[in-house]
Parts: C-alpha cells; sequence; structure tokens
C-alpha cells in the first residue's frame, strides 16, 4: 500500500473506531464527534471543549438534518482541517 492510501485507510479506521453505536456503526451521534475531535484534532480546531462550538460544527457537518454524521458528511470535516493545513504550512 502506498503512503496516501496508507493514510486514507487511517481516516477510515478512525472514523470506526469512535462510530460505536449499537445499530449506528457507520455515524456518529454529536457526542462521538466531540470525542473523535477533541481526542483526534486537538491542534488543529480551537475551542474543542467547547459545547457551542461542538453543537456548530456537528449541524454543519449534518447536511441531511438526520442528527448524526455519516462518513461522507465527516469527510468534510477531514477536507476543511486538510485545507486549512495546507494553508498554515504555506505560512511557515
Amino acid at each position: 500500500m502506498t503512503k496516501l492510501e496508507d493514510h486514507l485507510e487511517g481516516i477510515i479506521n478512525v472514523f470506526h473506531q469512535y462510530s460505536v453505536r449499537v445499530g449506528h456503526y457507520d455515524t456518529l451521534s454529536k457526542g462521538e464527534l466531540k470525542q473523535l475531535i477533541t481526542k483526534q484534532l486537538p491542534n488543529s480546531l480551537k475551542n474543542t471543549k467547547d459545547q457551542a462550538t461542538i453543537d456548530k460544527i456537528f449541524q454543519d457537518l449534518d447536511a441531511d438534518k438526520d442528527g448524526q454524521v455519516n462518513f461522507e458528511e465527516f469527510v468534510v470535516l477531514v477536507c476543511r482541517v486538510l485545507q486549512t493545513a495546507h494553508e498554515n504550512i504555506h505560512k511557515e
């Protein structure tokens, strides 16, 4: 597997690590998303301990407004964080 493929698989594995509710193994609840963000992105997202920030992120990601974040919606977060990281690298 290439380095990029390995990283892509890692993103999938992290998503699955936090989507653990029975019957909802491929979606994240607000609580699961909060755990993922606070544990996996503490240096990339600010105010991750602030519930209002988590609520806003969740609302922005939950495109179909079903009260859960599926993998496709989660990828939007990954893309946003990746774009910000890319911009920050060019500022250094």
